[in-house]
Order: structure tokens, then C-alpha cells, then sequence
């Protein structure tokens, strides 16, 4: 069985820096075409390939609930009048008492 030697993938990595600093033109190219494949497959992905696709139709169709609808109504009215109460109170003002 061979036994991993730590000591030359620790000189390796010691190295890769260096040696990317070197060749900084290539290494710019290199990241610059990673960044663009990368760039191209979300603009695919999130834009061309969901315009293809075609919208599943409903199952059932929307129907709507009037119940409901009433009841929001109401608890909408009770809060606007709870807020109408807030606004016609009047406070004592505690830096200037008449």
C-alpha cells in the first residue's frame, strides 16, 4: 500500500502561489473564462431555459371565496375603527399642563 507523503503536497501547495504570480496573464485568462462559463450557465439556466418551458395548466381552477372575503372585510372595518379611536383622543401634555 502506498503511504501519502504530506511533506510534497505541502511543498506543492507552497509553490502554487508562486507560481500563479508568475504567469498572473494566463492565471487572469484562466479566471476570467471560469467566471464567463459560469456567467453563461446562469443566464441559461435562470433566463433562456425558463422561457421554454411551458406553463403546467391548473388542475382546478381558481375560484373566489366570498366568505372569506366578507369576513376580512369585517376584521378590516374593526380595525379601522379602533384606529379611528386612537386618532380622536387627545393626550395631556406632561411639559406644558393647562
Amino acid at each position: 500500500m502506498k503511504r501519502i507523503k504530506f511533506n510534497k503536497i505541502k511543498e506543492f501547495l507552497k509553490k502554487v502561489p508562486k507560481n500563479l504570480a508568475e504567469k498572473s496573464f494566463l492565471t487572469f485568462l484562466l479566471l476570467f473564462l471560469i467566471a464567463c462559463i459560469i456567467g453563461v450557465y446562469l443566464f441559461y439556466t435562470y433566463a433562456i431555459a425558463i422561457k421554454n418551458l411551458e406553463p403546467k395548466p391548473l388542475e382546478k381552477s381558481v375560484q373566489f371565496n366570498d366568505e372569506l372575503y366578507q369576513e376580512i372585510l369585517l376584521k378590516w372595518n374593526k380595525k379601522e375603527k379602533v384606529f379611528e379611536k386612537v386618532n380622536s383622543k387627545k393626550y395631556s401634555n406632561l411639559f406644558y399642563p393647562e
